[in-house]
């Protein structure tokens, strides 16, 4: 089989009727509007695609808009021509897609890369920002906050890593990393990751995107988010531990955290229910109104 036939087969199996594509900032965006009522954003993280909100999608669309996309180097989006994988592009590209869609303004809600990306947004475009959903979010930099995946990507061996990280049980071990419930690992989900992760370019965007892009530790103006914000986490998130929870409500200013015991680093994909229903609490101004809260 050559290369573009299992592109296609990638292309087929991972599409629905809800799927589009469009070209913003130069690169060819996956993304699906599915739904109607108030427009809600779901961003996801590294390693993972627009089906991690598959459960959430299934919920929400019965009362939002609910638009999900591919980040630039990852899923149907993939590697782009010119390798830029910055925050700054990242940014561009969402609210290009706002534009695109004619949303004005919406609820923004992002997991772990895609958090770092949602709480970005929401300072560089704090009127386009209803409300803001932050799980297991990514952007403090430092050792603690960084996956191990993203460190073994910066070793002197980094492309074997890479190669063993396409090897579908390697994925497989990083996905146990974040599941606390392991009979949630099913074969499916494992495959779902290791086709998208692994598709042509992907690997290589994602090398770029680890050693080659700079990124800014811009935490310090967390405090300059205008935005209500709910923070979800897991308190057993091997990835990006709950500590970080505390940073984040700490230092936005309309923040309420939401803890979930025996929950990993994807609180949306590990307990979907419960995570649907706390969201369409904070989206419609109920719940428990104290700072934290546990799940």
């Amino acid at each position: 089989m050559t290369n573009g036939a299992m592109i296609d087969d990638i292309l087929i199996k991972y599409t629905n009727e809800h799927s589009r594509f469009v070209v913003l900032n130069g690169a060819m965006v996956h993304y699906r509007d599915e739904g109607n009522g108030y427009p809600i954003v779901l961003l996801h993280g590294a390693f993972s695609s627009l089906h991690t909100y598959d459960d959430w999608t299934a919920e929400f669309k019965k009362e939002f808009r609910v638009i999900r996309y591919d980040l630039l180097g990852f899923g149907l989006t993939g590697r782009q021509r010119d390798d830029n994988y910055s925050m700054e592009s990242q940014l561009r590209v969402l609210r290009d897609l706002l534009d695109t869609l004619r949303i004005d303004r919406c609820v923004v809600c992002g997991s772990s890369l895609g958090g770092w990306i949602a709480w970005e947004f929401a300072l560089r475009y704090p009127n386009r920002v209803r409300k803001l959903i932050l799980m297991d979010a990514a952007g403090f930099l430092d050792n603690d906050s960084i996956p191990l995946p993203f460190k073994l990507a910066r070793t002197p061996f980094a492309n074997r890593v890479v190669r063993m990280v396409v090897r579908r049980n390697v994925l497989e071990q990083f996905l146990r990393q974040v599941y606390v419930d392991q009979d949630k690992v099913t074969e499916h989900l494992i495959d779902r990751y290791y086709e998208l992760f692994s598709r042509e370019g992907n690997p290589d965007a994602f090398m770029i995107m680890v050693n080659k892009t700079q990124y800014r530790n811009n935490t310090h103006r967390l405090k300059e988010i205008k935005s209500p914000t709910l923070i979800i986490w897991g308190d057993e998130d091997n990835w990006i531990p709950k500590k970080y929870a505390d940073y984040f409500l700490q230092r936005i200013p309309k923040a309420r955290l939401v803890l979930y015991e025996g929950v990993g680093h994807l609180p949306m994909e590990e307990v979907p229910i419960e995570t649907s229903a706390e969201v369409q609490r904070f989206i419609h101004g109920g719940g428990d109104q104290s700072n934290l809260f546990y799940g």
